[in-house]
C-alpha cells in the first residue's frame, strides 16, 4: 500500500509523540520536528508508510539518544494485558465457537498501536475488548480462515505491538502450535514488539519466535533478514497482524489473512470500510 497525502501529518505527530516520551528538553524535541519535517518534504509518495515511518524513526533515535523512546509505554500496555489474560481465557473456554472469541479478542488487542494514538487509556483498552465480543464482524471469513490454517503445512504469524502481543498468545492457543512460527520486529521501532515482549507473554514457550531483523514498523521486505525471508517464502500461510503489517504486505502476492482493528480513515479507505471495523481479510 503506497501512502496517501493524510499519512504525512501523521507521521509528523509521531515524530513529536516520540521527543516528548523521550525527553522534557523543548530544543531537542524541536530538533526532532524539524527533521521529521525535512524528511516529509521529500518523501518518496511510492513507498509504503511503514518503509517512510522506518526512516523518520531511525533519526528521532538517534537525535533523542535513546534506542527505544517507547520502552515504559510497552512495558505499561504488557503488564495490563498480563492482568486480564486468564480473564480473557475464560471467555474463550466457555464460548460456543472458541475460534471466533480468540479472533475477536486479538483485533481488540490491536487498539494498542501508539503510532495511531499516544496516549490509550487502560479504560479504553477495556472498552474495545468488551465491545469485541458482541460487535459486527464479517465471520464468514472466518470458515475460510479454519480451513487454510487446517490445510496449510507451515504457518508464518506476524505480530505488530507491545501488549497486544498477549492477545494473539490467545488466538495462537486456539491453531496448531507445532505448524507456527512467530515473528516479531528485529530492533524496537514505536511500540512495536519484539523478542523480549514475545518472552513476557509467554510465547517463546508455546512456538517457534524469530524476529525479522528489521526496525521498521510493519514487515518491510527489502529490510528483513535472510532468516526470516526463508521463512516468509516457505510458509504456506501467513497471518499478519495490525494496520503495519496491512500497509506494508497488502500488495505482496502471497496467501495472507490480515486481522486488525481499522484505526484511521487511510487505512479504512484503502480496505473500503469504516474506521473502527475488525477485520479478518484474506
Amino acid at each position: 500500500m503506497n501512502i496517501y497525502l493524510d499519512c504525512i501529518p501523521c507521521f509528523i505527530r509521531q515524530a513529536l509523540d516520540a521527543a516528548r516520551l523521550a525527553t522534557d528538553e523543548q530544543d531537542i524535541q524541536e530538533q526532532v520536528l524539524r527533521d521529521a519535517l525535512c524528511l516529509a518534504a521529500d518523501v518518496d509518495m511510492t513507498l509504503s508508510p511503514p518503509a517512510i515511518a522506518q526512516q523518520i524513526h531511525r533519526r528521532i533515535r538517534s537525535i533523542v539518544g535513546s534506542e527505544d523512546p517507547y520502552f515504559e509505554m510497552k512495558q505499561r500496555f504488557n503488564r495490563l494485558a498480563m492482568e486480564i489474560f486468564s480473564e480473557l481465557e475464560s471467555d474463550i473456554a466457555e464460548s460456543a465457537n472458541p475460534l471466533e472469541t480468540a479472533m475477536r479478542l486479538a483485533i481488540a488487542g490491536n487498539i494498542i498501536d501508539c503510532g495511531v494514538k499516544s496516549s490509550i487509556p487502560e479504560k479504553e483498552i477495556r472498552k474495545v475488548i468488551n465491545e469485541s465480543l458482541t460487535a459486527d464482524f464479517e465471520a464468514g471469513e472466518l470458515d475460510n480462515f479454519r480451513r487454510d490454517v487446517a490445510n496449510a503445512e507451515s504457518i508464518l504469524y506476524l505480530t505488530d505491538n507491545a501488549g497486544e502481543i498477549v492477545f494473539d498468545k490467545l488466538l495462537i492457543e486456539q491453531l496448531p502450535t507445532e505448524k507456527i512460527t512467530v515473528a516479531v520486529r528485529g530492533f524496537p521501532v514505536i511500540n512495536d514488539a519484539t523478542m523480549e515482549d514475545a518472552e513476557f507473554a509467554g510465547l517463546t514457550d508455546m512456538v517457534k519466535v524469530i524476529d525479522n531483523g528489521s526496525d521498521g514498523p510493519g514487515t518491510i521486505l527489502d529490510t528483513c533478514s535472510d532468516e526470516f525471508l526463508d521463512c516468509f517464502n516457505a510458509a504456506s500461510l501467513v497471518i499478519a497482524k495490525g494496520q503495519g503489517n496491512y500497509e506494508s504486505l497488502s500488495d505482496v502476492d502471497k496467501d495472507i489473512f490480515f486481522i486488525l482493528k481499522v484505526k484511521c480513515p487511510v487505512i479504512a479507505s484503502d480496505i473500503g470500510c469504516e474506521v473502527g471495523k475488525m477485520i479478518l481479510k484474506r
